[in-house]
């Protein structure tokens, strides 16, 4: 089954995470469509902006922390091949040459968050929440670090790495993980309004604008996602981690036990 959506009309390219059931959460799979759907609109001479949104309530909740269970035994190059299948959805989505707009509603959690922190502006409705509480189940926001950094500074992103808080779409605006806050239930109309006037602006001008924005960083964000890939590959190998997902899926499942039909 698919876990997204792809879409193009009127100049914008939509990517739609279609897995609601999971909280729209982050596997293998989802991260290879993902590449993919952006390499088609990235070749794609019509689409001038990328819209990235979700089904169901929640954004995005982070990886699928089931998927990664299953491969708590796997060797080292298998850990760090899973781990760059997202690391290189981040790359795609830095080095396309249209701007990637993030609707977000509900949870943007761990990876979740760092997806959305990947594209080039973040819409917010005033209900989300935006968090890195990979900390909490003995897990490293590894990649993640590369764009937490660069957004919000060092002191910011340690302590929403460390601590594994969450922020509200205001604190988030507020330390700079959001460009602009929405009220609720006006999230669509304003993202198309945006993607209306990213799609009507010059397309070489935006290609020019995003190529310079980035390189004034410097060459290092691939370096970034490479080693954000190599500690995230050791930190699965921790006994922590290994413990921490099994809790989550034991909790998971209790839940589910204790529900009425």
């Amino acid at each position: 089954m698919s876990r997204i959506r792809v879409a193009a009309a009127d100049g914008v390219g939509r990517i739609t995470l279609a897995r609601p059931e999971k909280k729209n959460a982050l596997d293998r799979a989802a991260a290879d469509e993902l590449l993919a759907a952006l390499a088609r609109h990235g070749t794609d001479p019509s689409v001038r902006a990328v819209l990235l949104t979700a089904d169901g309530p929640d954004f995005c909740a982070g990886a699928d922390l089931a998927a990664l269970a299953a491969l708590v035994d796997a060797d080292d190059q298998a850990q760090h091949d899973d781990a760059m299948a997202l690391g290189n959805v981040f790359i795609a989505m830095r080095e396309l040459p249209v701007p990637v707009v993030a609707a977000v509603r509900g949870r943007a959690l761990a990876g979740g968050a760092g997806l959305a922190s990947a594209c080039d502006i973040v819409l917010a409705d005033e209900d989300a929440r935006f968090g890195y509480p990979e900390v909490k189940v003995g897990f490293v926001p590894a990649m993640v670090m590369t764009m937490l950094r660069r957004a919000v500074g060092e002191k910011q992103a340690f302590d929403l790495i460390a601590t594994g808080r969450v922020l509200s779409a205001c604190e988030a605006c507020d330390v700079g993980l959001v460009s602009r806050v929405v009220p609720a239930g006006t999230l669509d109309t304003a993202a198309d309004d945006v993607m209306r006037a990213l799609a009507a602006s010059a397309p070489g001008a935006l290609a020019f604008t995003k190529r310079l924005f980035y390189d004034l960083d410097g060459p290092s964000f691939r370096d970034g996602i490479a080693l954000g890939a190599r500690v995230n590959v050791e930190a699965r190998g921790t006994a922590e981690f290994k413990a921490g997902v099994r809790r989550f899926l034991d909790a998971r499942a209790k839940g589910r036990e204790g529900r009425t039909p």
